[in-house]
């Protein structure tokens, strides 16, 4: 059994794919179901995509003033799908991206001799292993999984307290709906080794090869083996020990020689191999840590689960959803590799729900939001290079689309980088969007080659479509037109998504523009570039509210407010941007609360698994901790299942969120990592020169700690809190003697500093102090309250 602080426990099997223990290491992945007598594990490979033809996107810009004019006469309907309907006129197909697949299974059969006793299901997320137990006739077994990051393969080992038996297979994982035709499936067994091989028919489209697959090498120690057809057999064995190698468009002829080759050379040692993993492993989950609850807990994942549908949502399941969620972000996103997408890496369908794609408008985004502020900066790696290898097809619907420069993202993708029809021609904001994590990546890391190379590059793309799609009104201020809030529209009859100033767009545009300047400013470069991006800036839209006090959400007179909806894209500015904060913008900081507070009328059976994070993550950023809380403690209700993964809704229709797909919701990675973020966003906020020491702290987390998390402007904060005492403790790594003001939770009376060379009271009130550290040294801090305070 799991015996790590960071890790869970389940008391049964599961019996879907869904309900599996992850398994990975950022490119492979395993679900292992747990079943004693017939198990099966079933093996991800992350560039696994069922590929369809990209197509030729003709051009349709010389349409983009007719839409213009549908729009300006208040003509939404007739606009909203004109440029699709261009495009489809002109041969564009109505595609959805190429859907991510499973790689196969591993089925292992074992004959038992009596009932079992005491069956546990565990994952240690210090170490990425899941492990099997129980008991057979007074006999303890124990089967074990990780996937490698150091050596790229699948380590399982299966032992006993007394020999056993059984079989083993590799073969085509089982889903509805089922494999297409147009792949084919072959194993193989021979001595030791068992092989899988997939054949995709559509040879053109897989140029570095149309074959996928994977080969196993299986030591059996104390006992025998026997190969018939595709099955090993082992009898009385008192180990037996895996090593799985998988391979992605390549030819299997190459592929597995090579793997072959490769796995022979390993350890034949499971321990050997767990240390070489563990050392890469263990130290990224461990960079930074959290505790609110200090109790020991050794209730399972099922007993968690149903306290929290019993009364109070248990801390310690808040807790361990925030270290489920760095655990999946660490195993499926590594340098070298591809982001992680809706499902991570771990997906058992041939046509999962929306392709289980990249999805450009919040999805993606709310992956990643952890990865900054949490010290894994590196997991963002393979969300900089996917986006800069698209590049080029970015430019193409930019140019075609809207006979603009730059880049033009569509609203999801896998294979390829071009634009998908529908609404969504309409949308102009998610290179902006996606931008932000560049510039993010700069203020965290203070790395200036990145934002040289690759930073300023992909934010001028940005800019430069911004330059030729924006056009002045009558007032002298630039138009966004068409324009789209995500997912939103007006309250008012004829509406569609087809707008014009959908305050998401200013706002994003606003941030990449301001950005931009700043990194060229700082880097002295593009002198003629800022010159004309500051100029924009100059004539953007300024925010609006509405009769209500609340930012609106279209700034055009003709685009009332609609309240009922669970999106809240024009809270951009708030978040997850950095535009609005309580000292920076009080009034738009006060419409953006009123306008979040609008939007309840909607109920809680609008809402979904994303739709909860993302709310909580808002809430945190207002300051309102207990509602972010409310939040999570909805989310852990409504959408988590046996095994902690997030789903996009309730799948047992108790009101808490929407009601689709029925009874089989799809399993969603981003609520995972959205809570992650969310409780990182409650413990600390940062913008460089100010940090906020517990900004939306919820009235029951009295006392805890929370370690290592990054901060803008660079630096590492340490936290050690016990509100009923009226103590808070922090340790700052400072990388700069650069002045910060920090903000407590209450009034400060008192407060002992160590590592600074000046301390100051700060204009904004008694819950701030202006500090200024000595550069590296660690600025150590105790706040105090008087009792009341």
């Amino acid at each position: 059994m799991a015996t790590s602080r960071h890790s869970i426990v389940s008391r049964q099997p599961a019996i879907r794919w869904q309900d599996g223990f992850p398994s990975g290491n950022g490119c492979i992945g395993a679900l292992v179901y747990g079943s004693i007598a017939e198990e099966r594990i079933l093996f991800n490979h992350e560039h696994l995509w069922l590929r369809i033809p990209k197509p030729e996107l003709p051009d349709v810009s010389a349409h983009l003033p007719e839409l213009r004019r549908l729009l300006e006469q208040g003509r939404y309907q007739d606009a909203q799908l004109f440029l699709s309907k261009r495009l489809e006129e002109a041969g564009y197909p109505h595609r959805r991206p190429a859907p991510y697949h499973p790689a196969f299974d591993l089925a292992l059969r074992m004959p038992t001799r009596e009932a079992f006793r005491r069956y546990r299901r565990s994952l240690d997320f210090e170490t990425g292993e899941v492990r099997v137990e129980w008991e057979d006739g007074g006999c303890a077994f124990q089967r074990d999984l990780f996937v490698s990051r150091a050596d790229d393969v699948v380590v399982y080992r299966i032992r006993g307290e007394r020999h056993f038996s059984g079989s083993v297979a590799l073969v085509p994982h089982e889903s509805t709906p089922s494999a297409p035709p147009s792949v084919t499936f072959h194993s193989s067994a021979e001595d030791g080794w068992l092989t899988f091989v997939g054949t995709h028919a559509e040879k053109d489209l897989y140029l570095e090869g149309n074959q996928f697959g994977g080969i196993a090498r299986v030591d059996i120690s104390g006992g025998t083996a026997s190969v018939t057809g595709n099955v090993i057999t082992f009898t009385d064995a008192a180990e037996v020990l895996f090593r799985v190698g998988l391979f992605a468009n390549e030819m299997a002829e190459a592929a597995i020689p090579e793997a072959r080759s490769r796995i022979a050379a390993l350890p034949e040692s499971y321990e050997a191999l767990k240390q070489r993993h563990v050392e890469l492993h263990r130290p990224l989950f461990l960079r930074t840590d959290i505790t609110l609850d200090t109790a020991p807990d050794e209730r399972s994942t099922e007993e968690l689960l149903l306290d929290a549908y019993d009364g109070t949502v248990p801390v310690r399941l808040i807790e361990t959803m925030f270290d489920f969620g760095r655990y999946l972000l660490i195993s499926s996103s590594r340098p070298g590799g591809l982001p992680a997408n809706l499902q991570g890496i771990w997906n058992g369908e041939w046509n999962p729900p929306w392709q289980s794609d990249f999805h450009n408008d919040e999805n993606i985004q709310m992956n990643y939001w952890e990865a900054l502020p949490g010290s894994l900066p590196e997991t963002l790696e393979p969300f900089f290079s996917y986006f800069e290898s698209m590049v080029p097809d970015y430019r193409e619907n930019a140019r075609k689309v809207y006979g603009c420069r730059g880049i033009l993202l569509p609203i999801c993708q896998t294979t390829d980088g071009m634009l998908y029809t529908d609404v969504w021609t309409n949308w102009t904001a998610g290179a902006g969007w996606i931008a932000q994590h560049f510039f993010d990546y700069w203020l965290f890391t203070g790395d200036k080659e990145f934002l040289l190379r690759r930073a300023i590059p992909f934010m001028k793309e940005v800019a430069l479509f911004y330059e030729d799609f924006l056009f002045e009104g009558t007032d002298g201020r630039l138009v966004f037109s068409p324009s789209l809030s995500p997912e939103n529209i007006p309250d008012r009859p004829g509406a569609s998504h087809a707008q014009i100033n959908a305050t998401m767009d200013v706002a994003v545009a606003r941030e990449l523009l301001t950005n931009l300047c700043s990194a060229c400013e700082l880097m002295d470069v593009e002198c003629e570039g800022v010159a004309r991006w500051r100029k924009l800036l100059e004539k953007l839209p300024a925010y609006e509210t509405n009769k209500d006090g609340a930012i609106r959400e279209w700034i055009h007179p003709d685009l009332p407010d609609n309240y009922h909806h669970r999106h809240l894209s024009h809270i951009y500015p708030l978040f997850p941007g950095l535009e609005v904060t309580r000292e920076t913008e009080p009034e738009l900081f006060e419409a953006c609360r009123l306008a979040v507070e609008k939007r309840l009328v909607i109920g809680l059976s609008s809402q979904s698994g994303w739709s909860y994070a993302h709310m909580a993550n808002i809430y945190a950023r207002l300051g309102n901790g207990d509602r972010a809380l409310d939040c999570l403690e909805n989310l852990c209700r409504s959408v988590v299942g046996p095994n902690l993964f997030t789903y996009h809704n309730d799948w047992r229709q108790q009101g808490l969120t929407v009601g689709w797909f029925g009874s089989q919701p799809p399993f969603q990675i981003d609520a995972n990592l959205g809570i992650s973020a969310a409780v990182l966003e409650m413990l600390v906020f940062s913008v460089p020169g100010m940090i906020k020491v517990l900004p939306a702290l919820p009235d029951s987390w009295r006392s805890g700690s929370a370690s290592r998390i990054a901060c803008r402007g660079g630096g590492l904060v340490s936290i050690q809190w016990d509100l009923d005492a009226g103590v808070v403790d922090v340790h700052f790594q400072s990388k700069t003697d650069r002045p910060i003001v920090f903000q407590f939770p209450f009034r400060v009376t008192d407060l002992e500093v160590s590592g600074a060379s000046q301390v100051s009271e700060s204009p904004l009130g008694a819950h701030y102090r202006e500090v200024t550290p000595v550069a590296g040294a660690d600025v150590r801090m105790r706040a105090v309250t008087a009792s009341g305070s």
